[in-house]
């Protein structure tokens, strides 16, 4: 089978790409060339710029592929391109969704595929549920082998989760945790929430590949453990043997202070719910998602204790995190007064 990948060196399509050789697939990644690094033994990389509509053309004019998929699509403009690429060019083309499309706050706190879309305070889900859209119309219009897959959050080895973190440097949360800082948890920290490893999403998405199937349809590819912030906070204390010292804040008081943050926390991380994994496996069978997080926490903390040079610290998070905790503490101690 002959798969082209659109990105595939990133922290989610990492994993797959290695999948996806392992098990034989003829793959390809679309990409500039600025992460090499992560492409596997194997695969085989075409340069270019998918934007470059010309070049495009002249890079894909003699390749036809069994399934494309496309892990970088954020507008829909970027799918009217893609259509118009890859029409009468492969037999599935798989959009990378999320499931932040779904109704915030939830009417149902159980999601699946069917669940009413709207996130309108978040235009990262805004832009995902457009792209959605218009990749249906184009299934319907003119039958292009459209696939919706929507991930939840989901880390690997080069990062380490949590509500409230910064994805540039993912070890200042564990920085903070080990100087003894106090630890911003949303709400009570009892909302229920899935983080999924890659390699486990790795083993639903390459499990779809080829499967016509598909066509037409969308996809949860997550874990079915459902931790609450407080027990992931834990987690991630026992892998690192300090108990972490948290602080909760509602969100509403946490955008105050960071709002940068807003959008995320009130569209997706703050909200309860759980997603219902069913569709994935009656499509690929004997698909469980197996790692748990009390290990892939554990292996991203060795990884980065393996590279200290990825020890690195968001200052400027820090200290906006120590303001906010400093003035909601006077605050409850004017109130305790």
């Amino acid at each position: 089978m002959k798969v082209l990948f659109i990105g595939g060196t990133g922290l989610i399509s990492t994993a797959a790409s290695k999948l996806a050789v392992q098990q034989g697939i003829d793959l390809y990644l679309l990409n500039r060339g600025n992460r090499e690094r992560f492409v596997p033994a194997g695969a085989t990389v075409l340069r270019g710029d998918v934007n470059n509509r010309q070049e495009m053309k002249a890079l894909l004019e003699e390749h036809y592929f069994d399934a494309v998929v496309n892990w970088i699509i954020f507008k829909p403009e970027e799918i009217d391109r893609d259509v118009e690429l890859f029409a009468g060019k492969t037999n599935q083309y798989i959009f990378i969704s999320t499931v932040a499309t779904y109704q915030r706050p939830p009417s149902y706190y159980i999601f699946d595929e069917s669940a009413p879309q709207s996130n309108p305070g978040w235009g990262y889900a805004v832009d995902k549920i457009a792209c959605e859209q218009r990749l249906m119309q184009a299934y319907r219009d003119s039958g292009f082998p459209a696939t919706i897959v929507r991930p939840s959050h989901t880390y690997g080895e080069t990062t380490i989760p949590f509500a409230i973190t910064s994805g540039a440097h993912p070890w200042t949360l564990i920085d903070r945790i080990q100087k003894g800082k106090k630890i911003i948890v949303p709400g009570d920290g009892t909302s229920l929430w899935t983080i999924t490893h890659n390699t486990d999403f790795a083993k639903g998405i390459v499990g779809l590949l080829g499967n016509s199937q598909t066509l037409g349809q969308a996809f949860h590819i997550t874990s079915d453990e459902v931790k609450t912030w407080n027990q992931y906070l834990k987690v991630i204390g026992q892998a690192i043997g300090v108990e972490p010292q948290a602080i909760h804040m509602t969100s509403e008081c946490i955008s105050l202070f960071m709002p940068e943050v807003k959008a995320g926390l009130l569209g997706d991380a703050s909200n309860s719910y759980v997603v219902d994994n069913r569709k994935i496996k009656t499509f690929v069978p004997g698909y469980t998602a197996t790692t748990y997080f009390e290990r892939g926490i554990r292996q991203s903390i060795a990884y980065f204790r393996a590279h200290p040079e990825l020890q690195t610290v968001d200052e400027e998070m820090n200290a906006k995190m120590d303001h906010m905790i400093a003035a909601y503490e006077a605050f409850l101690s004017g109130v305790g007064g």
